[in-house]
């Protein structure tokens, strides 16, 4: 109880400057159970409300997580649904038949906008499992959070040429690359979650600067809550995004920090 209360406390404390300027659309968020069993829904809505996020995409491990933090604030949380049951899944899942029946089932109960966050590399994307899921987006009419390389991302396209994608962290690619597979697949947009190095003092850096610019369409903010720690940094996060946007032209920047995610995703939220 004390390690809770802690923690809540110090998620709580941290400053709100910024919280009502340029509204921040994250589209990278995981509530998994070791993370509620330190910070109740309540808790973690207070923290994303603090942090002035306009929506917050969230999947976790199990998928409770998601519906928790989706029960407690429909109008600010959009449900992606994760393949993994727990966390020791992120390896072993394209090898495991067992994960289609647990996502048919959570599609039969709940609604989502995506499938994911999934970890899938290389060849692997062709497994059974995985085609399964790209299947399972297709006939959902779902997007897919796809954490991959730029390989397994051209294989999900193999599979489904109208695929819809979300590229997790920019498949931690140059931006050379990322630009190259944007040219090449219209329906893939990036989340920058846990990328830090197209800005440095608020400045962006020249080359992230030119994909911003060419594909204003095409990106969107991400913290990644991978671990419990990390829902100390969703407020922090959000107001570093707003120094770096405002370095970029004003309709590019409200691009990417929110009317990407309203366009692609928006329309789940239960807004007032």
């Amino acid at each position: 109880m004390r390690r809770r209360l802690a923690l809540i406390c110090a998620l709580l404390t941290f400053s709100t400057a910024g919280a009502t300027a340029q509204p921040i659309f994250d589209s990278h968020l995981h509530y998994s159970h070791d993370a509620w069993e330190t910070l109740p829904p309540k808790a973690a809505i207070a923290i994303l409300r603090k942090a002035g996020l306009r929506a917050a995409m969230v999947s976790s491990s199990s998928d409770e997580g998601t519906q928790r933090l989706h029960a407690e604030a429909p109008d600010l949380v959009i449900p992606v649904l994760r393949p993994y049951r727990h966390r020791g899944e992120l390896g072993s899942w394209v090898r495991d038949p067992s994960i289609v029946a647990h996502l048919e089932s959570r599609l039969k109960a709940y609604r989502y906008v995506a499938i994911g966050e999934y970890h899938v590399f290389g060849a692997d994307a062709d497994l059974p499992v995985v085609r399964r899921v790209v299947e399972l987006a297709r006939e959902h009419k779902l997007y897919l959070h796809s954490h991959s390389d730029a390989d397994a991302i051209e294989r999900q396209f193999k599979q489904d040429p109208n695929a819809r994608i979300l590229w997790a962290h920019a498949g931690f690619d140059a931006p050379d690359k990322v630009r190259e597979m944007l040219r090449k697949h219209e329906n893939l947009w990036c989340d920058l979650a846990f990328r830090s190095e197209h800005a440095v003092d608020g400045k962006v850096d020249p080359a992230w600067r030119a994909a911003f610019l060419e594909f204003p369409d095409r990106f969107l903010v991400g913290t990644d809550t991978y671990t419990p720690e990390r829902w100390h940094f969703v407020v922090e996060h959000a107001n570093w995004s707003r120094q770096w946007l405002a370095d970029l032209p004003p309709e590019v920047a409200e691009r990417i920090a929110y009317k990407n995610g309203d366009a692609l995703f928006g329309s789940m939220l239960k807004r007032p």
